[in-house]
C-alpha cells in the first residue's frame, strides 16, 4: 500500500503544478493568480475542497489533471461546484480529457442541486494537437470533430442547470474564446474584470479570417465593453480579488437551503484509528480481508447494526452513521452467491424504504459461475441485486476498496448506475474479469476456433499472446489507469475515507433524499 500510495501523492503533486513554474510566473506577471489560488480564496476559510478527477489525463500527451480544476467547496455557507481553467496549462483549451471531467462536474451540481461557479479563462477548443505534439492535420481536425460534438453538452447542460433553478455564476478572468465565450453567455450570473477579461465568440485572428476586420481586442469583446454596451457582464470587477468578493457576495444571496434532512447534531469519531486502513488492504488482492474492519474505522462510534449476518456472509450488509448521516452499507467478502445477491436485494428495498443514502465499498470478484451456481439461480438472483440497485433512488456513494470486476460491479453500483460519488483506493482494481481469466478465455476461445476451421492450434504462439493479454489487462485494470479516463470521481488516500464519504452525503443532501417502492418485474 506504501508504494501505491507514494505514487499517488507524487502524481498529485504533479497535478498542482499545473503548467509548471515559468508557466505560473508568467500569470504573476500579469498580475494574475493560478487556478489553484483563486479557488482557495474564494472557499470560506479552513473549509474542505473536494477536487474530482484530479489525475485525469494521467500517461497522456496532456497534462495531469488536463488543465481544469474541478471540485466542490463552501463559498459564503454554501456548497458549491467549482469549475476552474488553468491558463498555465495550454491557455486554458479544452480538450478530450477535461471536457469530460467538466461534464462529469456539471452531473454532480446538477444530481445533487448545487450552485455552479465557473472561473474561466480559455482558449477554446485546443487546436495544436496533443499536449504540443506534431500530429498529422488530419488527425488534429478529426479529433477536434468528434469532440466537437461532445464539448457541445456543456452549454446544453449549462441552460438546464438555470432551468433546474440552480444557480450558474461565471466569473471571467482573462481571454474567453469561442466554447469559452458561451460558459459566460448561458450563466445567470457574469463578473467581468477590468483591463483583464475578454470575452468574444471570435477573437481578433478569426475577424480578421472571416470579415477582413482589425478589430481592437477591448473593443470586440473587453470587460468594458461589455459592461457599458453589450451587457453581457453583470459585475464589472476592479482585479481578481475584487472579482472573487463580488462572487462570494452572489452566492450569499442565493438564500440557498439544503431540501435533505439535517444529520446527528453530535457524532462520534471511530473507536478505531484510521491509519489501520493502510494495512488492512494488501497489493496483492489475493490476500483476503474482512470489510468489516474497513467499517470499524470510518463510521461514527465504529457502531455498525448488520443485517443477516449469517444469510449470503459473503456480503456484508448493516446500518451505520458518518458525521451524523444515517446510511447503509454494503461490502464485500468475497465472491457474490445467490443468498449474497438476496441478501442485497431486500437490503436496498428496506434503505429506500426509509430514505437512507446506500455505500457501497467494493472488493468484487464477481457473481459465482458454474452449473452448480446456475441450478441454483445465480442469474436470477443477481438480476435481483441489480434491479434493486438499478431503481434505487437514495444517494448511493461508492468506493472501490479492491477488485471491482464484471457484473460484480454493476451489482454493487458502478459508476454505469448513476453513483452519486465513485471513488477509488490506489488498491482498486476495475476491469471486465481478472488479467488470468481474461488471457486464460481468449487463449480458449482461439483453441475452440482453430478447431472449428480443421487447422492447427500454434500452443508457443497462444503461450506468447496470452502474456501480452495478461499483462496489457493487468495494466489497464490499475485503479490510476481507470481514474486517469475520468472513468471515477478520483483516487484516494484511504485515511481520508471517511472525511471523503462525509462530505459526499453532505452535498448529496442538498437535493431531496426519497427513496423508492417502485421496481421492474422480479422473477421469483
Amino acid at each position: 500500500m506504501s508504494e501505491l500510495l507514494s505514487e499517488m501523492n507524487s502524481l498529485l503533486e504533479k497535478a498542482a503544478e499545473g503548467g509548471g513554474e515559468e508557466a505560473v510566473e508568467r500569470l504573476r506577471l500579469k498580475g494574475k493568480m493560478p487556478i489553484r489560488e483563486r479557488i482557495s480564496h474564494v472557499l470560506d476559510p479552513d473549509s474542505p475542497f473536494l477536487e474530482v478527477s484530479p489525475l485525469a489525463a494521467w500517461r497522456s500527451p496532456f497534462a495531469i489533471s488536463s488543465g481544469f480544476l474541478v471540485g466542490i467547496g463552501v463559498i459564503s455557507g454554501v456548497e458549491c461546484l467549482i469549475l476552474g481553467h488553468d491558463p498555465s496549462v495550454r491557455a486554458g483549451a479544452f480538450n478530450q480529457f477535461n471536457s469530460k471531467k467538466l461534464m462529469r462536474g456539471l452531473q454532480i451540481a446538477r444530481e445533487n442541486r448545487l450552485p455552479y461557479v465557473q472561473f474561466v479563462e480559455s482558449a477554446g477548443a485546443d487546436l495544436r494537437g496533443q499536449g504540443g505534439k506534431k500530429e498529422d492535420p488530419e488527425d488534429v481536425i478529426q479529433r477536434e470533430i468528434d469532440h466537437f460534438a461532445e464539448s457541445g453538452r456543456l452549454f446544453y447542460e449549462i441552460t438546464e442547470l438555470s432551468k433546474l433553478g440552480i444557480p450558474t455564476i461565471s466569473l471571467v478572468f482573462g481571454a474567453s474564446t469561442a466554447g469559452g465565450a458561451y460558459q459566460p453567455g448561458m450563466s445567470d450570473y457574469n463578473i467581468l474584470i477590468k483591463n483583464q477579461s475578454q470575452v468574444f465568440l471570435g477573437g481578433p485572428p478569426l475577424v480578421k479570417m472571416a470579415t477582413g476586420e482589425d478589430a481592437d481586442p477591448e473593443s470586440l469583446g473587453g470587460a468594458e465593453m461589455h459592461s457599458f454596451v453589450s451587457g453581457l457582464s453583470d459585475y464589472l470587477a476592479n482585479d481578481e480579488m475584487d472579482g472573487i468578493r463580488i462572487c462570494r457576495e452572489i452566492v450569499s444571496h442565493l438564500n440557498w437551503r439544503k431540501f435533505g434532512p439535517e444529520p446527528d447534531a453530535e457524532f462520534s469519531e471511530p473507536m478505531y484509528d484510521q491509519e489501520d486502513l493502510l494495512g488492512i488492504v494488501s497489493k496483492d488482492l489475493k490476500t483476503p480481508f474482512d470489510m468489516r474492519e474497513v467499517i470499524a474505522r470510518i463510521v461514527d462510534g465504529s457502531n455498525f447494526e448488520e443485517f443477516k449476518a449469517s444469510y449470503g456472509p459473503t456480503l456484508v450488509c448493516g446500518w451505520a452513521k458518518i458525521h451524523g448521516y444515517p446510511i447503509g452499507i454494503l461490502g464485500n467478502n468475497g465472491a457474490l452467491f445467490s443468498e449474497s445477491a438476496e441478501k442485497a436485494a431486500q437490503f436496498i428495498q428496506l434503505c429506500n424504504q426509509i430514505s437512507t443514502p446506500l455505500v457501497f465499498l467494493h472488493n468484487i470478484t464477481g457473481f459465482l459461475v458454474g452449473t452448480e451456481f446456475e441450478q441454483g439461480g445465480i442469474t436470477k438472483n443477481g438480476s435481483k441485486m441489480i434491479n434493486a440497485v438499478s431503481n434505487s433512488t437514495v444517494p448511493h456513494l461508492s468506493v472501490v476498496v479492491g477488485a471491482s470486476y464484471g457484473a460484480g460491479n454493476y451489482g454493487m453500483s458502478g459508476r454505469a448506475f448513476g453513483t452519486r460519488f465513485n471513488f477509488i483506493w490506489p488498491t482498486a482494481k476495475i476491469a471486465v474479469m481478472g488479467p488470468k481469466q481474461m488471457a486464460g478465455v481468449m487463449s480458449i476461445v482461439g483453441k475452440a476456433a482453430a478447431e472449428r476451421r480443421g487447422i492447427d492450434f500454434d500452443e508457443e504462439a497462444d503461450s506468447k499472446r496470452s502474456q501480452i493479454v495478461e499483462h496489457w489487462a493487468e495494466e489497464r485494470s490499475k485503479g490510476l489507469f481507470a481514474t486517469s479516463r475520468v472513468s471515477d470521481d478520483g483516487m484516494i488516500d484511504p485515511r481520508d475515507t471517511r472525511q471523503v464519504l462525509a462530505i459526499a452525503l453532505s452535498v448529496a443532501h442538498n437535493a431531496e433524499v426519497k427513496g423508492t417502492k417502485e421496481y421492474g418485474t422480479w422473477r421469483m
